[in-house]
């Protein structure tokens, strides 16, 4: 074990170095771990077809027997603090038309502190209406076992990141965050457009009160007619939106007022080879929000990766 963790963090060092000294001169990032998956896999014939949201959930869920693997960097520069990266590595699975799982391995680094794997988590989304409707509802519950040094920014509860990313590793990796999220997720597609609006509420299992949130999104692709050739550049390929999310307080203090507020556009650009690609500049609203936030997704699907598996075993 201590040699894998050895190994990973080596691995990570040389992968982001370049990149954080284009972004802010950071030359001492250590990504996480698994960030080797996607060079792995460029030379398989595989599909992706995602919504451009990084933080906002759609109505879309996984084809059945359908697997996709995504790595999901941030890179985050606070108005106070050091500039940190977070990974997120995901494997999501679709087990019924109307129940997708997903599964996730997080970890961190922060320039001048440390590098450290901080959870994982397990997320359900179910639909319980078959076919499209004006508004699809989606139900979403998740499982967080992560420790207070987690800084995926996967959503923004409460009252937000700034205060709690500035501590040091060595005192938020000892401090526990296991949580039960669940989220209302309501989804509408027209003419190509889709807008999807999400509400969020966290709760600690220790002793900590709700925490809540919520994220807004609105994407379409640049064209609805498929090109008659294929090609990487064709308009169909790229899909443009913007996304909003931030926090509302607790229980004890409702509201957005002392809040962290994000907009971030976003993009997505499907490729020939079965390769997505992401990027989404997340610019701080408020106070408590950090100033930018970075992120980026390269994503691989599987399709009827339950069948493949039969074929192998028998």
């Amino acid at each position: 074990m201590f040699l894998r963790n050895e190994l990973n963090a080596t691995c990570v060092r040389l992968a982001f170095g370049r990149f954080t000294a284009l972004i802010d001169r950071c030359r001492s990032f250590v990504s996480g771990p698994l960030f080797l998956i996607p060079a792995l896999l460029c030379a398989l014939t595989l599909r992706a077809d995602q919504k451009p949201y990084f933080v906002t959930y759609d109505h879309e869920l996984e084809d059945v027997g359908d697997l996709e693997i995504s790595l999901s960097p941030i890179v985050g520069l606070p108005k106070s603090g050091n500039a940190f990266l977070g990974s997120t590595t995901e494997l999501e699975y679709g087990v019924r038309n109307w129940w997708t799982t997903s599964f996730y391995l997080d970890g961190q680094s922060t320039r001048h502190d440390s590098t450290l794997f901080t959870g994982f988590r397990w997320e359900n989304r179910l639909r319980p209406f078959r076919g499209d409707h004006w508004i699809n509802p989606v139900l979403y519950i998740e499982y967080e076992h992560l420790s207070e040094a987690d800084k995926t920014l996967k959503e923004v509860v409460g009252f937000g990141p700034e205060e709690d990313n500035a501590q040091p590793n060595s005192q938020t990796r000892r401090e526990p965050d296991h949580a039960i999220e669940t989220k209302l997720i309501l989804s509408s597609t027209h003419r190509g457009w889709n807008v999807a609006e999400n509400f969020t509420a966290e709760k600690n299992l220790g002793h900590e009160p709700w925490e809540f949130g919520y994220a807004w999104g609105v994407s379409r692709p640049l064209s609805l007619a498929a090109s008659p050739r294929p090609c990487n550049l064709c308009r169909e390929k790229f899909h443009l939106g913007v996304e909003v999310f931030g926090g509302l307080g607790n229980w004890q203090e409702f509201g957005p007022a002392r809040a962290s507020h994000y907009a971030a556009p976003v993009v997505s650009w499907a490729l020939r080879s079965g390769m997505t690609l992401q990027l989404s500049p997340a610019f701080g609203l408020t106070a408590n929000s950090h100033r930018q936030l970075w992120r980026f997704n390269v994503a691989y699907e599987f399709p009827n990766f339950d069948r493949r598996l039969q074929r192998l075993f028998h």
